[in-house]
């Protein structure tokens, strides 16, 4: 930690911290992940179902009591709305990722999308009725981290299929200018 006092010429402090393969437990590192997950996931549940300011207790002066004092913001309303959204959303992919192929894995996963559920319900409920054509903007900030996930998926697919299709100088770009059996191309 010498390596943290202010004006010193040494690493940073930072690289204390970071994670090391060769020290680190991924079991350890997976733990770590889940809290963090598991609390992301709680404050954004909680600030969607509680948002910020409140909710009206009465009708009058053009509100409706239950509804977010906060929405009569619409543009900031809406930008919490859905970065609480992609935030919720990706932590709760962490948790279903981490827990993955584990005991009661059906049960976590029954919970999480009853949990997006309830959330979803929150913030319908104390969104004001005339804004709900925006709530597709909310669907896709929900739907964005599974998405990514997805496509990551796929284009990690295809660069491994397509290093499966080439023979080892190719793969390992150590040709003298020759061409590829398997491929037939030509390798600098």
């Amino acid at each position: 930690m010498a390596s943290c006092f202010p004006f010193s010429k040494s690493k940073s402090c930072f690289l204390d911290f970071q994670y090391n393969p060769k020290n680190d437990k991924a079991g350890d590192v997976r733990n770590i992940l889940l809290v963090v997950a598991t609390l992301i996931a709680a404050v954004t549940f909680q600030a969607g179902v509680n948002p910020p300011g409140g909710v009206w207790q009465d009708t009058k002066d053009g509100h409706v009591a239950g509804t977010a004092i906060y929405a009569s913001r619409e543009v900031d309303f809406y930008v919490f709305l859905v970065f609480n959204t992609v935030a919720l959303s990706t932590s709760v992919l962490v948790i279903m990722s981490l827990t993955y192929n584990f005991p009661f894995h059906l049960e976590v996963l029954v919970a999480t999308a009853s949990m997006l559920g309830t959330y979803a319900s929150a913030i319908f409920s104390v969104t004001p009725a005339n804004y709900s054509f925006r709530f597709r903007f909310i669907l896709i900030a929900a739907a964005l981290p599974f998405v990514l996930r997805v496509l990551i998926y796929i284009v990690r697919f295809k660069a491994n299929q397509e290093q499966r299709n080439l023979c080892v100088k190719c793969r390992s770009g150590n040709s003298e200018d020759i061409s590829c059996r398997k491929c037939g191309s030509e390798i600098p």
